[in-house]
């Protein structure tokens, strides 16, 4: 049924009510045109309320025998949105308020906080549906017919919805961690059904699909310990002592704050390289969200340190010895020029 037989219809319920209530000495304006307006003060209240509702009840489709009203509709908007918020708010509640007190892991707590969200959503899609007069059941044949035909044309969606139930379940990633993606490092922000938000460390915001972290390699460098092993290479003149550069770095070691005690730290001679000894420091640190900046401590502090000890960083030389050519091909170059002169 479409908008103008709809509002035929209400037009053809309001007539009556109008004709009965207007008069012919007062309720028409007169006016130099064709046409004559009702004048609106000649209506009470009550009888504008009448008009309305009897507008609100004009039925627009049927679902199953049950007539769909402009008031039905907009009741059960009203209770789609309502639920929506009350989810929203019981999640935020949750996590933040009831789930710390028993359980310390945040991304459990998110996990539990979220699964309770969508319940409160699809109890009240179902609330609504029987506020209508609908029943569901009815609806199930319908909608196991449209399942299939959505599925072929919506396989990534679902596979993406299936995917983002079994994130929040098996929990091998959680809000918080540092995790690479298709090349992509950065902090999970947030889980949601579809999709995760990953914010990279320039800021910004990156949607990954839920299937990524399913079907895919996905390195999580948080995941259930935030500790994180280090590594720095650094080469030295092949004219230095060994002893004194394993000493400097493990001094490096041993004077940052950010290093770990336990584990140790080490030091190797990794590799002879062109021109210097590749040594390299692997030390240990709390939380590997500070890699970079710790990482940029440390290169400092070797260079101050190995300045102290007159360690010497190479770079890469060359030498390049010019030789004069083998006399015997001078001389065959010379009469070869000669002869092509006599031609």
């Amino acid at each position: 049924m479409n908008m103008i037989s709809i509002l035929m219809q209400a037009s053809n319920v309001m007539q009556p009510a109008m004709a009965d209530s207007l008069t012919p000495d007062s309720s028409i304006i007169e006016t130099d045109s064709t046409f004559q307006i009702p004048n609106p003060t000649d209506y009470s209240i009550s009888e504008i309320f009448v008009y309305v509702k009897d507008f609100l009840n004009v039925t627009l489709f049927e679902i199953q025998d049950t007539p769909v009203t402009f008031m039905s509709l907009l009741v059960f908007l009203l209770f789609i949105v309502g639920f929506s918020l009350l989810a929203s708010f019981l999640k935020r509640f949750l996590n933040k308020k009831i789930l710390p007190r028993f359980i310390h892991d945040s991304g459990l707590r998110y996990t539990l906080s979220r699964m309770s969200q969508y319940v409160v959503v699809i109890i009240g899609v179902f609330v609504s549906f029987q506020f209508l007069g609908i029943d569901l059941t009815g609806l199930a044949v319908i909608f196991g017919f449209l399942s299939v035909g959505i599925g072929f044309g919506l396989q990534n969606i679902t596979s993406n919805f299936i995917s983002g139930l079994i994130v929040l379940f098996e929990r091998p990633i959680s809000v918080g961690d540092r995790v690479m993606v298709n090349g992509i490092e950065g902090d999970v922000q947030e889980i949601n059904i579809r999709s995760t938000m990953v914010k990279t460390l320039d800021n910004i915001s990156i949607i990954v699909p839920n299937s990524e972290f399913v079907s895919k390699d996905v390195v999580n460098y948080s995941h259930g310990d935030p500790t994180y092993r280090l590594s720095i290479d650094v080469g030295v003149a092949y004219g230095s002592d060994v002893d004194t550069v394993v000493k400097a770095l493990d001094e490096v070691a041993k004077e940052s704050e950010s290093v770990l005690d336990h584990p140790e730290h080490d030091i190797h001679l990794r590799s002879f390289g062109d021109s210097s000894w590749d040594m390299k420091l692997l030390a240990w640190i709390p939380d590997v969200k500070k890699k970079y900046v710790i990482q940029n401590e440390l290169n400092q502090a070797i260079v101050r340190k190995f300045r102290e000890y007159d360690i010497e960083i190479p770079f890469p030389q060359r030498d390049i010895n010019f030789r004069n050519a083998i006399p015997g091909d001078s001389k065959k170059e010379k009469e070869n020029k000669e002869g092509s002169g006599e031609d």
